[in-house]
């Protein structure tokens, strides 16, 4: 059931509205309505990705714009490039003693604008308020005068056809083609669990990346709207016993409302619960969980069910902090800007998850640069932490990767702690100092020997020497001014205890042959600090 301006124009909340211009498009399709309140063509554009405002009618005052004829023409044009449906404007006086006229009607060069963009300009009523007819609109857009019977009555015959299908999943495939659309059921975790496609015009992994970018991770009852490549998707949640699910169904033809594929979801949840039907399992999300664990012969077993390529394993990650929206954002831009893919499961404010190179080999080295810049984006957040092993090629370096941060990611803090991304390096460091500090013995008395020096000083002396020692190596990357920053004293004053340090020690500390002996028992003394 499609419903178009001009059938707007017959509700109540519209019936005195003047068409001042474009009435030969009266009949352009409406599927929503919103308040236009930007400033400028520019804010409008900046605010509203491909898809966005599409059969949409926009209801304004042009309260930013008063008096600005070229300003009002120029968002007429934004929003008609966009697709808007119609856009009302209502008269509203600015002061007393100035008439509606002047305040908010539009004046010739608007309506000829208008005209030219072929946008539905209305002028609304006096009396009529926005909330008027937004919900004039959406009533009738959702709730329309019938659903298309076609649409609802064929998929509940099909749906319920409990003698000729023998699963849910097969009634909903013969539904899905008599009616001319299609149906993805994600995980949680974004991981597509079932898949009924009847055309292949978009991948559905475009379609899960302009989802995470638009976060469909809301409760909304009316299925959301974007649009995948010309492609028109309707999004929603949906609970299956007690998971979370995402399901998106594709308008094949761009035939039905948004309230037609509400009701349609409706239907389509009503008929798994008489199916009894069960989601098949996560794929990747348990093959990363089996990695997770350690269980490398599980991660096998699950290989070809999961489509996943050891050989393919670039980058393992776990992330703890990170908003969940803004980290959907991150990793949306990711993929839609490199040759590859983010797998991920989530629980509260940590992620674990993995990033496949989909592309040729002679790139690796370039991806994995790549993958360094998203982390360290994703650490805006002063509260972010994330540990990461890049350079993997292989279940096998998947299965040691996680372990190499599970074992070291909540002691590295410890060791780096202005550091906020983690590499192998860091946590690999860490890991060897747990190893040395669980087992003692001569190796520990060996590190622990080397900063010696520091405690035949005075105690004073000695506990400032170290800690410059410490600053200098493990926070500030050999960095003499970055270590007066991270201390809050002159450069020179540090340049004078590294001399001192350098005299006590008898060596040249920023050595090659120095430089890793000390770089271990320093950090070696910060974890035993840590933990004691």
């Amino acid at each position: 059931m499609k419903i178009t301006v001009e059938d707007c124009l017959k509700l109540e909340a519209f019936q005195d509205a003047k068409v001042l211009a474009a009435k030969e498009y009266l009949y352009n399709e409406v599927r929503s309505i919103s308040v236009l309140d930007a400033e400028t063509a520019g804010e409008w554009e900046s605010n509203h990705s491909a898809g966005r405002g599409r059969a949409e009618i926009l209801l304004t005052s042009f309260a930013g714009t008063r008096g600005d004829a070229q300003a009002q023409s120029a968002l007429i044009r934004s929003v008609a490039s966009h697709g808007c449906a119609a856009l009302c404007v209502y008269p509203r006086p600015q002061a007393s003693g100035k008439s509606a006229a002047k305040a908010g009607k539009p004046g010739d060069e608007v309506i000829r604008a208008a005209e030219e963009a072929g946008l539905p300009l209305l002028l609304m009523p006096d009396g009529v308020d926005y909330e008027d007819a937004i919900t004039a609109v959406m009533d009738r857009v959702l709730y329309g005068d019938n659903f298309r019977n076609s649409l609802i009555s064929n998929t509940i015959f099909h749906l319920l056809n409990f003698e000729k299908h023998s699963n849910f999943q097969s009634a909903v495939k013969e539904a899905a083609i008599n009616n001319d659309f299609q149906l993805i059921l994600l995980s949680e975790d974004f991981n597509p669990v079932l898949t009924i496609e009847t055309r292949h015009q978009a991948t559905i992994q475009d379609a899960i990346r302009l989802g995470r970018e638009h976060n469909v991770e809301g409760d909304s009852q009316v299925y959301k709207l974007i649009d995948v490549n010309g492609v028109l998707t309707y999004w929603g949640p949906v609970t299956i016993g007690s998971e979370k699910y995402y399901m998106f169904i594709v308008d094949n033809e761009d035939s039905y409302t948004a309230g037609e594929i509400t009701k349609l979801a409706e239907i389509i949840r009503l008929a798994m619960g008489m199916w009894k039907y069960t989601p098949e399992r996560d794929a990747r999300s348990e093959f990363i969980k089996a990695l997770i664990r350690g269980n490398k012969s599980l991660a096998y077993t699950l290989q070809e069910e999961a489509k996943i390529d050891g050989g393919d394993i670039l980058c393992c990650f776990f992330s703890k902090g990170v908003d969940k929206e803004a980290e959907s954002l991150f990793f949306a831009d990711f993929e839609k800007k490199t040759e590859m893919e983010i797998l991920k499961i989530t629980e509260g404010d940590e992620t674990y998850g993995m990033i496949l190179n989909l592309s040729e080999e002679s790139v690796r080295l370039q991806q994995q640069g790549d993958c360094v810049t998203l982390f360290n984006k994703m650490k805006e957040n002063r509260r972010a932490r994330i540990f990461h092993v890049t350079g993997v090629n292989s279940i096998e370096g998947a299965g040691d990767a996680y372990k190499l941060i599970n074992e070291s990611w909540s002691f590295v803090q410890n060791v780096f702690p202005y550091k906020r991304v983690f590499t192998k390096y860091e946590l690999s460091l860490v890991s060897n100092c747990i190893n040395i500090q669980i087992q003692g013995g001569f190796v520990k008395k060996n590190y622990v020997e080397l900063l010696e020096p520091f405690k035949e000083t005075s105690d004073h002396k000695g506990r400032q020497l170290l800690d410059t020692l410490e600053t200098f190596v493990l926070d500030a990357g050999m960095n003499s001014s970055k270590t007066a920053e991270f201390m809050d004293i002159h450069t020179n004053t540090v340049q004078y205890r590294l001399k001192k340090i350098n005299e006590m020690l008898g060596v040249e500390i920023t050595g090659n042959r120095v430089i890793p002996g000390l770089t271990m028992a320093l950090a070696l003394k910060r974890l035993e600090r840590a933990v004691s």
